[in-house]
Parts: C-alpha cells; sequence; structure tokens
C-alpha cells in the first residue's frame, strides 16, 4: 500500500507542483512550449504506469465493501463517462492544451461544449467517483480518490488561467459554458443539441465502451458484470 501512496502523491504532486505553478512557465522559458509538454506527456505516462501497477498489486483492504448492487447503475455512469472523455477529446475546445486560439472564433460553444466546457475532466471525475463508491476498499478510495480530488479542481484552475490570458473572450465562452454538466443548460444559459455531438464520435465512445467491458476482466482481473451473472 506504500508503494501506491508515493505513487499517487507523485502524480498528483507532478500536477499539482509543475502544471499548475510558476514552475511551468520557467520550465518552457527552458525548453521551450513543446519541449516543455513532450517531457511533461511522458512523465505523466510514466507516472501513470506506475500509479496503475500499484494498484494492480496492493493489498485488498474492504472499507465499506464492493457494492455489487450498483453494479448496474455503475455501467450507466461508466457509459456516460466514456462518451464525456471520447467526445471531449475529439471535439476542438478552447480548455485544450494550446486551443485558446478557438476563442477568437465565432460559435465555438457547440457539441459537448453546451454540456460542460471540461468534458474529459469530468469524465474522469465520473469515472473516478463511480470506481471509488462501487469497489469498497483502501487501495480504491487512494487511486480514484486522488485522481477525482486532482481533476475537478484542475477544471476550475483551467479557467482561472485562461480568464487571466483571454479577458472577456474567456469571460463570454464561460458565460454561456459550465464546468458541472448540464448546469449551463439548466439555467438557461444555453441548449442540448444531440446532433452537434456528432454521430462519429458517439459510435467511438460506444466501442470504447464496449472493448473495455470485454476486455476489463483479462487487463484489472475484475469483470464489471458479475451481478448480470
Amino acid at each position: 500500500m506504500t508503494e501506491l501512496v508515493l505513487a499517487a502523491v507523485a502524480f498528483c504532486g507532478s500536477h499539482l507542483g509543475i502544471a499548475g505553478t510558476p514552475v511551468r512557465g520557467m520550465l518552457v522559458g527552458m525548453i521551450g512550449e513543446r519541449g516543455y509538454l513532450i517531457a511533461y506527456s511522458v512523465l505523466s505516462l510514466l507516472l501513470i504506469s506506475w500509479l496503475a501497477d500499484s494498484y494492480k498489486v496492493a493489498p485488498y483492504v474492504e472499507t465499506w465493501g464492493q457494492l455489487y448492487a450498483l453494479q448496474i447503475p455503475a455501467l450507466i455512469l461508466m457509459f456516460l463517462a466514456f462518451l464525456l472523455v471520447v467526445i471531449g477529446l475529439t471535439t476542438p475546445s478552447p480548455t485544450l492544451v494550446g486551443a485558446e486560439g478557438l476563442l477568437e472564433k465565432e460559435n465555438v460553444v457547440k457539441g459537448i461544449l453546451r454540456i460542460t466546457r471540461h468534458p474529459f475532466l469530468m469524465g474522469v471525475a465520473l469515472w473516478s467517483l463511480t470506481h471509488l463508491i462501487v469497489n469498497g476498499d483502501l487501495a480504491s478510495l487512494i487511486l480514484f480518490g486522488s485522481l477525482f480530488l486532482l481533476v475537478v479542481p484542475g477544471a476550475y484552475s483551467i479557467d482561472g488561467k485562461r480568464a487571466a490570458k483571454m479577458g472577456d473572450q474567456w469571460r463570454s465562452f464561460a458565460m454561456q459554458t459550465s464546468v458541472i454538466p448540464f448546469a449551463a443548460i439548466v439555467q438557461g444559459r444555453n441548449q442540448l443539441s444531440i446532433r452537434e455531438l456528432g454521430w462519429w464520435r458517439i459510435l467511438l465512445a460506444v466501442v470504447a465502451f464496449l472493448g473495455f467491458l470485454m476486455y476489463h476482466m483479462r487487463l484489472f482481473g475484475v469483470s464489471p458484470v458479475s451481478a448480470l451473472h
């Protein structure tokens, strides 16, 4: 369990101690924006691999216990998480790294951005929270809890940096969108358009979700559909 804790601290620390601080600017000044992005991506990949490997070998220590009765609702939430992640990653957005220039274009708020301006991060948050609740063990609490506590404040951190850099352009974008999924729509600041999501993006998310269901047992040693057997 100690290794898992160290991996979680290292992974979260790399984001909170580098990406969200003046250290990022210092590194960009030394190796350039492209060099920084490459180096940071490699570091993140190594740390997330360490985190995943540490989770696999961590001892099972029960907290509230596995909630088998919630597996079917969890599958529904996981599908929604896949939609957010896949559609978010394939939709141009000014919240993505290096894409701030999109704010200069008209009608940038469309598709998944009507639902949330941080679809990838909200998808990861939903994925993490679902696993944390259903698994009910200490290792899951450490892994998924650390990810959840990283991505949610991370979304607001990105908002702050974009607001400082883009000014009125960002404020106009933010007024039409929300961090929490569907909040802007419920508040009447936007409206849902399924057509704008792109059917190919939805299909890609479905394929990815079904693929993970098929290989989840092989990859992680746990069946996500045991309650259906």
